[in-house]
């Protein structure tokens, strides 16, 4: 159990500070250039990096094993992270200069939480812990370390300035990766996987990809993730960003984040509960239904009680997708090959910002948030029916469970 523990709270840190940058660097951005466009590109070209290295990290952490890539992934974000406020000490903070840094810290931003989804299922089974309760457990704390994150970064920024709140990030990363140092584990590795390692480096770093063809269980979960880092993921970014910031309204925009992961994490909490009552399948169904249903009032801009009641309801339909996923990567893809999957997860969320940012931070200055907002949520609402009613979905009630 002590190993389960510190993998948790290697994880929470990590998601703390991870989460601080969502607030943090939009709202420097938006101070810098009162710009939606420019904030949502800056978004999507510090992407880039995270998509052309995010299937190499999945190969380094099935090579090198899933905990020392844990260690350092989060040592070397450290440092990319500190690099913020002594880059603004020494010559002061640019657009551009904002730009090559997000660039540089987004070669290793994710591969800590890539590497302790794979080792996830040997701490479980050290702690004699189903997959279900495990990841369960899992993301619900991480679900509320993010809804830390915003609040503590909201305040700091409130309080002080922007760049503190690096700082304070910087400190939870490099508690993150101490904790992954003291985890001590057996990684599973399955007998036939010495065959796969001998391949070309490009082609097994592909395979991530190429194994969602054989899992439809695992590519409809995948398809869901796209939907919604394509569609949803704009709102948090650069929509409420945008219209917070034009009311001079940090601290409201930290508390609705706040809000929608805390009930997230109730979601994810619950997770091997509702298992025991709903298929795989239905549980995606409501997921990304109830995604839909909780959008289109906030797309209204509704008082700051509603919205945030609107995202009590979001968070948690949201709340057992990451649980989902886990569970069903863990249990149909190879343990030799899990880090590679995990990192094609990655891929996508660091993939959707170069397709959608950059769009959405366009239309809003155009025609501002309200309609902008509007078109998404309708979108959203579109593509969860579609989602809804895909045959895969039998595919993955199908899986067995543990």
């Amino acid at each position: 159990m002590r190993q389960f523990l510190l993998t948790q709270l290697a994880s929470a840190t990590s998601i703390i500070g991870g989460s601080m940058m969502f607030l943090t660097l939009p709202w420097l951005t938006l101070s810098l250039t009162n710009s939606a466009t420019l904030t949502g590109l800056v978004i999507a070209v510090q992407a880039i990096p995270g998509l052309i290295l995010s299937p190499i990290m999945g190969s380094f952490i099935d090579r090198l094993g899933r905990r020392r890539v844990a260690i350092w992934a989060e040592g070397i974000t450290v440092l990319t992270t500190i690099a913020y406020p002594l880059v603004d000490g020494a010559i002061g903070i640019t657009l551009p200069v904002l730009l090559t840094l997000g660039v540089i810290r987004a070669f290793f931003g994710g591969g800590g939480m890539t590497a302790r989804k794979s080792l996830l299922p040997d701490v479980a089974r050290v702690a004699n812990m189903s997959l279900d309760k495990a990841n369960s457990i899992h993301e619900s704390l991480a679900a509320a370390a993010f809804a830390t994150g915003p609040a503590i970064a909201s305040v700091v920024i409130a309080a002080t300035n922007p760049m503190n709140a690096f700082w304070v990030c910087a400190g939870f990363l490099a508690l993150s990766s101490l904790c992954a140092a003291l985890i001590k584990v057996d990684e599973y590795i399955e007998d036939d996987s010495a065959e796969r390692e001998g391949q070309h480096f490009l082609v097994y770093a592909i395979q991530g990809f190429k194994i969602l063809k054989t899992l439809p269980a695992v590519a409809i979960i995948f398809v869901m993730v796209i939907f919604l880092a394509l569609l949803y993921l704009p709102t948090e970014f650069v929509v409420l960003p945008k219209y917070y910031s034009e009311i001079g309204d940090p601290t409201t925009l930290g508390l609705l984040l706040s809000v929608m992961a805390f009930s997230t994490s109730a979601g994810s909490l619950l997770f091997s509960q509702f298992t025991k009552r709903l298929s795989y399948g239905n549980i995606l169904r409501v997921t990304v239904l109830g995604v839909g249903i909780a959008l289109v009032p906030m797309s209204f801009l509704p008082p700051t009680w509603a919205m945030l009641a609107c995202g009590v309801v979001l968070g948690f339909v949201w709340g057992p997708l990451p649980p989902l996923l886990n569970t069903v990567i863990q249990q149909q893809v190879p343990a030799s090959m899990r880090g590679r999957v995990f990192s094609v997860e990655m891929t996508i969320w660091n993939a959707a910002p170069m397709i959608s940012m950059v769009f959405a931070g366009m239309a809003v200055d155009a025609f501002g948030v309200q309609l902008v907002y509007w078109v998404i949520a309708a979108v959203v609402m579109i593509a969860a029916v579609l989602v809804s009613m895909a045959p895969a979905l039998k595919d993955l009630s199908a899986v067995q469970r543990p």
